[in-house]
């Protein structure tokens, strides 16, 4: 598995947090604006309207990045699945896909739902026209599984983060944009788990194996 300095990592996840946030953000500046110029009823309306989805929008990301990147997610304990699943939810409705839900496991930790969080994330990004993200969850003799299958219109896994996945280092080095699948294989990594990725024709399918069932 590649090394990358930790003064870097830190620096480069920050900036994939800002690069998630930007949209949203800057839909909430543009309807301000909007709402200071002068303007008809059915304008002030769609600025308002405007307003309330990038506040939402911009506030699903947030919570869901503190549980991706953040400390929540090295919480001790069993985490709350219900509570992980509706956060996850508003972060996907936030960008394109939808996200069905196929969990049988009797106990995940918060660091299970931190990769679990890390995989929808590369998952998202597989399917920039929207799509279907199906999470399975499985506690299996050789430990817990996570399979996700992407399935979309023009469904496709980016080079950086294949090579990222297999435990390498993108032909241009790493940056902001291709971090976030890198920080994953290290969640994986520390919880005894290999990872995996199976592009094909309309779908990519990440798998997680052989998990530590205690997380």
């Amino acid at each position: 598995m590649s090394t990358i300095d930790p003064a870097r990592l830190s620096a480069y996840i920050a900036s994939r947090i800002c690069h998630d946030l930007v949209s949203p953000i800057s839909s909430v500046t543009n309807a301000l604006d909007l709402m200071d110029e002068p303007g008809d009823h059915e304008m002030k309306a769609q600025a308002e309207s405007l307003l309330h989805e990038g506040a939402e929008n911009a506030a699903a990301r947030i919570q869901f990045l503190r549980y991706a990147f953040g400390s929540i997610g090295l919480n001790s304990g069993a985490a709350d699945i219900h509570e992980a699943k509706k956060i996850t939810e508003a972060f996907v409705r936030s960008h394109k896909p939808s996200v069905e839900w196929d969990i049988q496991a009797d106990h995940l930790s918060f660091s299970h739902v931190r990769l679990m969080m890390n995989l929808v994330m590369m998952a998202t990004d597989t399917l920039p026209r929207g799509g279907v993200v199906n999470v399975r969850v499985r506690n299996e003799a050789g430990g817990l599984t996570m399979v996700l299958t992407c399935k979309g219109d023009r469904a496709k896994l980016k080079d950086d983060a294949a090579t990222a996945i297999a435990g390498g280092e993108p032909a241009d080095g790493w940056r902001a944009e291709n971090i976030q699948p890198y920080f994953a294989l290290m969640l994986c990594d520390e919880l005894g788990g290999e990872m995996k990725v199976s592009p094909g024709e309309g779908q990519v399918i990440f798998m997680a194996t052989g998990i530590r069932a205690e997380g």
